[in-house]
C-alpha cells in the first residue's frame, strides 16, 4: 500500500487530492495539512511514502519544507513530489536542488498524478523532457557559473555520455533508441552513474548533470 500525505494550503485542492486517492486501490491517505509548518508535522508523524506538497504556502512555504524533510535522516525513505500552477516555475530547479523527487502541475489529469504517486514511490522520478530543457535554459542563463560535482571523475565517458542524455529529460529507451543501445544497457550505466554520484534518484542525477555542466547541447 502507497501512503500518501497532502500539503497544500488551497481546501479546493486538498479535496480532489483526497477524493482521487481514497478512491484508488493500492494508495491510501496518510494525512494532510494546510500549510508547511503542520505538513511537516504529518510527514514526521506518519513517514508517507509520497508527499504531494505545493510550493507557496503560509507558515513555511513547500522548498523549506521539503529541505527540511531531506534534511531529516529519519525520512529518508519520504518522497516528495511538489505541486505546481504553472509548467514553469521559478522555484522549480530550486525544489528539484533541494530532494524533490518532480513535480506535477494541479491540472493535472487524474490519471497521470496517479501514475506520478507509482512511479515517485517506486524510486522513479518525474521530468517531462519540455520542462527539463526549460529548467536547463533558466539555470544555465541565469546562472553560469558551474559547480562540478565533487565525484564526477569517476564516471566513464560513456557514464558521462549518458548523464548528458539524462539531463534532457528523456526515458532510458528514447536514450538507447538516439544511442542504438538496449534500454537495460542504458539503465545499467544510468544505475551506475547514479551510484557513482551518490543521487538519490533521477531527478537528482539532472541536477547534478546540469551544476556540472553536462548538458546535451554541450560538446
Amino acid at each position: 500500500m502507497i501512503r500518501v500525505a497532502i500539503i497544500d494550503d488551497q481546501p479546493l485542492v486538498r479535496m480532489g487530492l483526497r477524493t482521487l486517492i481514497e478512491s484508488e486501490a493500492g494508495i491510501e491517505l496518510a494525512g494532510e495539512a494546510a500549510d508547511g509548518r503542520a505538513g511537516l508535522a504529518v510527514v514526521r508523524t506518519e513517514r508517507p511514502n509520497v508527499v504531494l506538497m505545493d510550493i507557496r504556502m503560509p507558515e513555511l512555504d513547500g522548498l523549506a519544507a521539503l529541505r527540511e524533510i531531506n534534511a531529516d535522516t529519519e525520512l529518508t525513505n519520504v518522497r516528495v513530489i511538489m505541486l505546481t500552477t504553472f509548467e514553469m516555475d521559478e522555484y522549480v530547479f530550486e525544489a528539484l536542488r533541494n530532494g524533490a523527487s518532480g513535480f506535477i502541475l494541479k491540472d493535472a489529469e487524474p490519471t497521470d498524478l496517479l501514475r506520478a504517486v507509482r512511479v515517485v514511490a517506486d524510486g522513479g522520478s518525474l521530468l517531462s523532457p519540455s520542462v527539463t530543457r526549460t529548467v536547463i535554459e533558466q539555470f544555465t542563463g541565469d546562472r553560469p557559473a558551474r559547480n562540478p560535482h565533487p565525484e564526477l571523475h569517476r564516471l566513464t565517458e560513456r557514464e558521462v555520455e549518458i548523464v548528458r542524455w539524462v539531463a534532457t529529460g528523456q526515458s532510458n529507451d528514447e536514450i538507447a533508441t538516439s544511442l542504438f543501445l538496449s534500454p537495460a544497457t542504458v539503465r545499467t550505466h544510468v544505475s551506475r552513474a547514479m551510484t557513482k554520484l551518490h543521487a538519490r534518484d533521477r531527478a537528482q542525477l539532472v541536477v547534478f548533470a546540469v551544476e556540472s555542466g553536462l548538458t546535451h547541447s554541450e560538446p
